[in-house]
């Protein structure tokens, strides 16, 4: 199975794609650098994996929650790549990325996945892996660190444990730094796809916790240049 798959949802811009037996991964900065390298990064993968853009079976990005200006530009690019290569894009939450990436590097089956939402705050999901895929127990949250609760049994994972040092509460279980990795993302994909997961390009959303309108300069530069980067396509 074809795949690209991309995150910018963090301050680290993390890319992948397959052709079903090797991956090919670039990481970089993330947060607003993203607009202007995610494009060229991808190219730049693709042509190392002699993969076209019409050949993909799926795009999939880091849907959210997460960085406003990161989803945006994420989706932005799915859409416009997506669109003129006439593949269907797959939005995956990326607190369902950071699970996956904790079972991937520990094992775990329980996991309570946590990402820094910035302005004193924490996203928060629980996930339990089960029959080869994760199972999302309860809707996303967005607390204060000192909020969250911790069950016994659940690992947690994700990138606020530097941040907010002892306002996290202490886990009786394994707790371990994670992202939402592109890779993490390439192994979701085939059970998503098979749930019916993916959709045209142009009904691909970000998932927002916080609430916002206006596109910032940036995303809207990243969508004009993956249209006009589909558009110049062959």
């Amino acid at each position: 199975m074809n795949l690209l798959a991309f995150d910018t949802s963090t301050d680290t811009l993390s890319i992948a794609a397959t052709d079903g037996v090797q991956v090919w991964q670039h990481a970089g900065p993330g947060g607003a650098q993203a607009s202007s390298t995610l494009i060229p990064a991808i190219l730049a993968l693709l042509a190392q994996a002699g993969l076209r853009l019409d050949q993909l079976e799926a795009i999939a990005f880091g849907s959210g929650p997460g960085s406003f200006t990161g989803l945006r530009t994420a989706c932005s690019v799915a859409q416009g790549l997506a669109f003129g290569a006439n593949v269907p894009v797959l939005p995956i939450d990326t607190l369902m990325a950071v699970a996956e990436e904790a079972r991937h590097q520990h094992g775990v089956l329980q996991v309570q996945a946590l990402l820094d939402a910035r302005m004193d705050e924490v996203y928060t999901g629980f996930y339990r892996y089960q029959d080869g895929q994760w199972v999302q127990r309860d809707d996303f949250q967005l607390l204060r660190p000192e909020h969250l609760q911790h069950e016994a049994g659940w690992a947690q994972a994700g990138n606020p444990f530097t941040v907010y040092v002892d306002r996290i509460p202490a886990s009786d279980g394994l707790r371990t730094t994670a992202l939402p990795t592109a890779t993490a993302m390439l192994r979701l994909a085939p059970a998503l796809l098979a749930a019916g997961g993916a959709v045209p390009a142009d009904q691909a959303l970000p998932r927002y916790i916080r609430d916002k309108v206006a596109k910032t300069t940036d995303e809207r530069m990243a969508e004009k240049a993956a249209l006009a980067l589909v558009a110049a396509q062959p």
